[in-house]
């Protein structure tokens, strides 16, 4: 490993983790590059350049902050061969491999290729001729006030079904512990490829998802009735769309590549992230 780059959540207070970095990069002779914006602030020794080059020239990304900071991290290192480490900053990050105090060894381990990946897919949506990326949800959403969402789902080139509902959430594996499982949708492991289409709050008595593989086609209509409705990209205000638009949306597999070091499973972060609990009637002694 010779270039290593770090984002940083944009208000959490980052320094001992930047330190962390910079003192085990220094040792080894690694040279440690920050996105300009964000390492002006702590003046720390990071070489400060764009995100697009850090993309480019880091062999390691470190995302220092929550499951925010870690999908912006992700975007960054698209379509690029560096694989995203997530240290969690204050709150658990479901993303998140390991804690600044096992920061250090981390990058040992991963500078030694005592290492795994996991393949993470992105998803493109087409929207006036601009593709928007995601790596969680991109989400259609009603504004308050507007007419609901009335969108019909074309799935694998065919009609499949049409939602009136609050928002219509497509989402990647990654993307289903956030908001479609708030909606209602299922849990899906990050191994599974595939998109997850779950509306919210929907005013119909067919109130299902739908679960498509990464090769059946996916467009979205908005029908005739339809308010304006935002598009929101990992939770970031995107676009606006109104009836009458079509929204092509196409999976992308192993888009991005997040460090595991075999520590927890994807059902064990699941489990204690989400607070699951087992049902009050029936007693489960977990071994």
């Amino acid at each position: 490993m010779h270039v290593v780059g770090m984002v940083l959540h944009p208000e959490r207070d980052s320094a001992d983790a930047v330190n962390a970095v910079l003192q085990w990069a220094a040792r080894r002779q690694i040279e440690v590059l920050g996105i300009d914006a964000e390492v002006g602030r702590l003046n720390c020794a990071a070489v400060a350049v764009s995100a697009s080059e850090l993309g480019r020239r880091s062999d390691l990304v470190v995302s220092l902050g929550g499951d925010g900071t870690m999908l912006r991290a992700m975007r960054i290192a698209d379509r690029q061969q560096a694989p995203v480490l997530g240290v969690n900053l204050g709150k658990l990050g479901f993303l998140a491999e390991v804690d600044v105090p096992d920061l250090p060894d981390a990058l040992s381990a991963i500078d030694a290729k005592e290492f795994t990946v996991e393949p993470r897919l992105a998803v493109d949506a087409v929207i006036d001729g601009q593709v928007v990326t995601a790596f969680n949800d991109i989400a259609l959403v009603r504004y308050p006030g507007q007419p609901i969402a009335q969108v019909a789902v074309r799935a694998g080139g065919q009609p499949f079904v049409s939602y009136a509902a609050d928002a219509v959430v497509v989402a990647t594996p990654t993307g289903s512990t956030a908001y479609s499982f708030s909606a209602g949708g299922p849990i899906v492991s990050p191994a599974v490829e595939a998109l997850l289409v779950t509306p919210a709050a929907p005013h119909s008595a067919y109130n299902r998802g739908l679960i498509l593989s990464v090769h059946d086609s996916l467009e979205l209509d908005l029908l005739p009735g339809c308010g304006q409705l935002a598009v929101e990209v990992d939770g970031q205000a995107a676009a606006n769309v109104s009836q009458g638009d079509r929204i092509a949306v196409e999976p992308r597999p192993a888009a991005a590549h997040v460090v595991r070091l075999g520590r927890t499973t994807f059902y064990q972060r699941a489990r204690r992230k989400l607070r699951l609990t087992d049902s009050a009637e029936i007693s489960v002694v977990w071994p």
